[in-house]
């Protein structure tokens, strides 16, 4: 289902045969919904460049291992004597000082055969291996914490695999379709009155709407008029990616609105022209940066009980390749802001990037478990209980210690 100001219902239309588990608006009300906390997952797909993103700048072999993708301090923004913060993610070096905005790094999945596919099935799932599961962690979680259908809200054109699952959630992403004529909704709506299913689907879409054009300023950014220069195809993308990010902060921060929300992020497969301070990389960090710092300005004080959490499938080769890139790796860094957040400090068990130390002498070697990361939050900002979180939200995983610390309790 998708929606905007004017194409709500339009889409709705679309979406309704075609997946009728999606059936609540986003702002029915939310009797269930885990208080006034939000939470943001943000999938990076492609392989984030752990290392390219957040610069372990005092790692004595850093440079000789990175080669020609090797950043200076002229290039970067200090964080803390070791690591460095990527120049095109600057605008999170204010919420970094604010100690909204922190970094886990050397951080992994359980899955280790560099497959984008696979890798990107055990983020979402949550699951030890590719597969396993059909339903997502985030969507597990809202069962774990007996929310209400409105709590969740997938900001994309369909449902990640992350937020799907048996608790019905919103979908939802700008969409330049016409809406409909106020007369021709009064005749659908009079088409599908004896219909329990598509009627109650109808009214639904109807409130919703409402809802997002109360919500969202009719300033073009939802209707598809952002980033119109044609001539810079990136620039487009990243300008996209900001406005979609600040709605999806008005959306979480309305009263009645969403709570936990599922968002993409692409571009991040750098296997050619990586890149220093320009280049592909650097054009995604931006996208990313922008979109965080676009959301917390949106949010307004409702940042301040919000968690948002970045990571990709994998990270990528310590090695520059023969193209100016990076090939498929291993571990990678986790992105984590919100004024819930104990941030203003980097979190790693550093395993160093001399050969010897490299993950199959090639890849940053994971040493803290992508599934810690997540439990620690899920437990301390939402409440999910460690017996729902090891069992259900990341089965098979009561081995995994939550990681505690990176939310002010």
């Amino acid at each position: 289902m998708r929606s905007t100001r004017r194409g709500f219902l339009g889409g709705f239309l679309i979406g309704a045969a075609a997946t009728p588990l999606i059936l609540a608006a986003p702002g029915l009300a939310l009797a269930n919904a885990p208080g006034d906390r939000r939470f943001v997952f943000i999938v990076l797909r492609g392989a984030m460049d752990g290392l390219h993103a957040v610069i372990p700048l005092g790692d004595r072999d850093y440079a000789a291992a990175r080669g020609g993708l090797a950043m200076t301090a002229s290039n970067t923004t200090n964080l803390n004597g070791f690591f460095a913060l990527h120049p095109a993610l600057a605008p999170l070096k204010p919420l970094y000082d604010k100690h909204e905005f922190l970094v886990v790094h050397a951080v992994a999945s359980p899955y280790r055969d560099r497959s984008h596919f696979d890798g990107q099935d055990v983020l979402e799932s949550g699951a030890t291996r590719p597969h396993l599961l059909n339903d997502g962690w985030v969507n597990r979680t809202l069962k774990a914490i007996d929310a209400g259908h409105s709590t969740g809200l997938a900001v994309s054109q369909g449902i990640p695999l992350a937020i799907r699952g048996a608790v019905p959630v919103n979908s939802w992403s700008p969409s330049p379709l016409p809406g409909l004529a106020p007369d021709t909704i009064e005749r659908i709506r009079a088409l599908y009155a004896d219909d329990k299913q598509f009627g109650l689907a109808f009214e639904e879409g109807v409130q919703g709407e409402t809802f997002v054009a109360n919500t969202l300023s009719d300033d073009g950014m939802m209707a598809g008029q952002h980033g119109q220069n044609a001539q810079n195809g990136q620039k487009q993308k990243r300008s996209q990616f900001a406005a979609l990010a600040e709605a999806t902060g008005k959306l979480l921060a309305a009263p009645d609105g969403p709570r936990i929300a599922v968002m993409e992020a692409l571009g991040w497969d750098t296997h050619v022209g990586q890149g220093l301070d320009k280049g592909r990389m650097a054009d995604a960090l931006t996208q990313l940066g922008d979109g965080i710092a676009a959301m917390a300005q949106a949010m307004g004080p409702a940042w301040n009980k919000t968690v948002v959490v970045a990571a990709s499938e994998f990270g990528r080769t310590v090695a520059m390749n023969g193209t100016n890139g990076t090939d498929h790796g291993t571990a990678t860094a986790v992105l984590i802001a919100g004024g819930a957040v104990a941030g203003g400090r980097v979190v790693a068990k550093w395993p160093g990037l001399s050969r010897g130390n490299l993950y199959q002498a090639r890849d940053l070697m994971p040493t803290t478990d992508l599934r810690a990361v997540m439990k620690g939050l899920l437990r301390d900002h939402l409440g999910v209980p460690d017996t729902a979180l090891a069992n259900a939200v990341f089965p098979n995983s009561a081995t995994v210690t939550p990681m505690g610390g990176l939310v002010r309790v």
